[in-house]
């Protein structure tokens, strides 16, 4: 704790808990370097359509034609690319996976290498708890007889479903702890991190993700305005201005790490900032109507919060608020957070904003999207504006509240009274209103060991990643605020996955390993700095062992580096539109040459692959597995007459053996019921 900060508040630490990582693409921010410039700028980052952008990208050109159509969105570019191969997907596979899924999969991995964890293969007791919205490419997709046909309709729904994000992490990602997906519609990233806090404290799990992810579609798209709705008519949020008039749709993803404080703080970890309480509430039948917000839940979400946390909510210095620029949403949540921040009403010194005025109306991920937004201003002690701000709407009454909304970037001091805090809310379509207490993080203690001869270890998957990691890491090492070499070496040692291809740079300084690491870059031996007996051995895809993982002087940390430089291709992604005949794909395909190769391009399509030619394939090494299995076994009876055995699928044959033991079915030979009965019995 900071050396101001209350007597009582080191009581806390068992019951407050640790951002160690964070990791988010946002509009026009794909990393949180660029989001956190973007903010202290005040820019929007809602892109403009033009006509033809739309048009070209699908749109109906009567819509994008009509009066109220609105250009505009808080577009995700790149949203359709996926590191398919990094996670263990085939092509098939990957192009049916929601992007959701491919984006949420990428951001866990980059969060808990931000967190110096590894990504795959570390700490078992990792709990997530993550959530997303309906897309375009679910819908499509779960519609589709064509595609149920081609790899199982059971396929497509885990492939698709939003209620499989959680657990398709932590089965990549070989996580055990709990795995859940949340959804309260508008709050439901930051109801996620409510209850991953309450798993810490409760014990279940050791380490947790929890973020959401929201991709309606990976298209350009603007919205229809209708009069009385909550869009807004010129594709600008404004949220508590007088300019307001409603929201703007956005897409985005975000993902933070939390671990309980005490054994952060012990593990010398990179705390980033402390969770010090959050609760939850709903509005129950307490309003006006469904879809309407209530002020006295949304007071007690915050009320709860702050007493969880142990401390007044008159203690913040700032709120970032929900803030949809909606007349009735602003104006309930302002009367409800005031009545929450009684004890500094009128004195109007938290500042107040909302991060909706930069990207736009993140749906399930807008929570975290605010979350990470006030972790950064903590971290940077600033106060970042409203986009374009303006002066706040005169109805809200912030001449007589505790609010001032923020206007233009400033320093944000620390209080003589303790640390910089803040409260962070959500509010739900439904009525969960959700508050989170966060706390500028502990100033990290010891010091650091001086720079010495050290080896930096790397890998990718293919020579191009390894190369794009060694220029990000250049580039990092190159910054003032540049973590030591030492701490530097230690976490590529404990917080990455190793992967096939491998280098390594020796240095005695930074500055010698930004050389090294830039030549590197530049397709450069994948040995720099001379001949080390670790770097030898890494290159030869030994494991480094974990007595030589910390520095013989000193040791190491944990410290924030680049995450892996994901370089997956496009994968697409499906689009609502009229199916036509069920056996139209077929007719299309054409007639095979005979039977066996039918077989073989049936068994190719549902593993992804080009062509089933290689004679050395094997099933499983094509990525197949016992759900792709229950598909064939049903294609095969569906389409061809044929019982197989799915047991005939847990051989390890190449895929040409496969087709023939299915066509020995097919001419009654005896001799695979006679393999299949001797495999069964060993």
């Amino acid at each position: 704790m900071t050396e101001n900060a209350s007597a009582a508040e080191p009581l806390a630490a068992d019951s407050a808990i640790a951002v160690v990582g964070m990791s988010g693409r946002f509009p026009g921010a794909p990393d949180l370097d660029t989001y956190w410039r973007n903010l202290l700028g005040g820019l929007c980052s809602v892109t403009d359509f033009t006509e033809e952008e739309l048009i070209a990208d699908g749109a109906d050109p009567q819509e994008v034609r009509g009066r109220d159509y609105v250009p505009a969105k808080g577009h995700l570019a790149g949203a359709d690319r996926f590191d398919a191969e990094l996670f263990g997907f085939n092509r098939t596979e990957a192009a049916a996976l929601d992007p959701q899924h491919r984006l949420l999969l990428e951001t866990a991995w980059s969060a808990l290498e931000n967190a110096g964890r590894k990504p795959r293969g570390g700490a078992a007791r990792t709990g997530v708890y993550v959530g997303g919205g309906v897309t375009e490419h679910m819908l499509a997709a779960q519609t589709d007889p064509r595609l149920a046909a081609s790899i199982g309709a059971l396929q497509v729904r885990i492939l698709t479903d939003r209620e499989f994000l959680a657990p398709w992490i932590s089965y990549r990602l070989g996580l055990e702890g709990p795995s859940l997906t949340v959804q309260t519609a508008c709050s439901t990233s930051l109801t996620a991190v409510h209850l991953a806090v309450q798993s810490l404290l409760l014990g279940e799990c050791d380490t947790a993700l929890a973020g959401g992810v929201a991709v309606d579609t990976v298209h350009k798209k603007g919205y229809v305005h209708h009069q009385g709705g909550i869009f807004s008519p010129d594709g600008r949020c404004r949220p508590f201005e007088e300019r307001a008039g409603g929201t703007v749709p956005g897409n985005g993803v975000g993902v933070v790490v939390l671990r309980r404080l005490s054994e952060a703080l012990a593990d010398g970890d990179p705390v980033r900032a402390v969770i010090r309480g959050s609760a939850v509430t709903n509005d129950g039948a307490t309003k006006v109507g469904f879809t309407a917000p209530g002020v006295d839940q949304q007071t007690a979400a915050i009320v709860e919060a702050w007493a969880a946390a142990g401390l007044d909510p008159a203690d913040a210095q700032y709120l970032e608020a929900h803030g949809t620029a909606t007349a009735l949403g602003d104006r309930i949540e302002a009367a409800a957070a005031s009545a929450a921040f009684k004890g500094a009403l009128g004195t109007g010194r938290i500042g107040i904003g909302s991060v909706k005025s930069n990207i736009g109306h993140l749906d399930a991920a807008a929570g975290v999207a605010a979350l990470i937004k006030s972790v950064l201003m903590l971290e940077h002690a600033t106060l970042v504006p409203n986009a374009d701000a303006g002066r706040p709407h005169p109805e809200l009454g912030f001449e007589d509240s505790p609010f001032h909304l923020i206007e233009r970037a400033d320093s944000w001091p620390e209080p003589g009274s303790g640390p910089r805090r803040a409260g962070v809310s959500s509010v739900g379509i439904g009525g969960t209103n959700v508050h989170v207490v966060l706390e500028q993080a502990p100033p990290r203690g010891g010091t650091e060991a001086p720079d010495g001869p050290e080896v930096l270890l790397l890998s990718a998957r293919t020579r191009a990643d390894l190369d794009a990691l060694a220029g990000r890491l250049a580039e990092a090492l190159r910054a003032p605020d540049a973590p030591s070499l030492t701490d530097t070496a230690y976490t590529l040692r404990v917080g990455r996955a190793p992967m096939a291809v491998r280098g390594y740079v020796r240095a005695v300084d930074r500055a010698e390993a930004v050389e090294l690491l830039a030549g590197l870059a530049s397709g450069g031996a994948p040995a720099a700095g001379g001949p080390d007996a670790l770097g030898g051995a890494w290159l030869a895809g030994e494991p480094v062992p974990e007595a030589e993982t910390a520095s013989v002087e000193g040791g190491g940390r944990r410290t924030a580096l680049p995450s892996y430089p994901f370089a997956g291709e496009s994968h697409g992604a499906y689009r609502l539109a009229p199916v036509g005949p069920a056996g139209e794909q077929a007719e299309a395909g054409g007639p095979a040459a005979d039977l066996e190769q039918q077989i073989r391009a049936l068994i190719a399509e549902a593993l992804g692959l080009a062509d089933a030619d290689d004679p050395e394939m094997t099933y499983f090494a094509a990525g197949g597995d016992s759900l792709t299995a229950v598909h064939l076994v049903g294609c095969l009876r569906d389409e061809y007459g044929l019982d197989v055995p799915i047991t005939l699928f847990l051989e390890q044959l190449t895929l040409h053996e496969m087709a023939r033991r299915i066509m020995a079915v097919r001419d009654g030979d005896d001799s695979i019921d006679a393999l299949l009965a001797e495999f069964e019995a060993e």
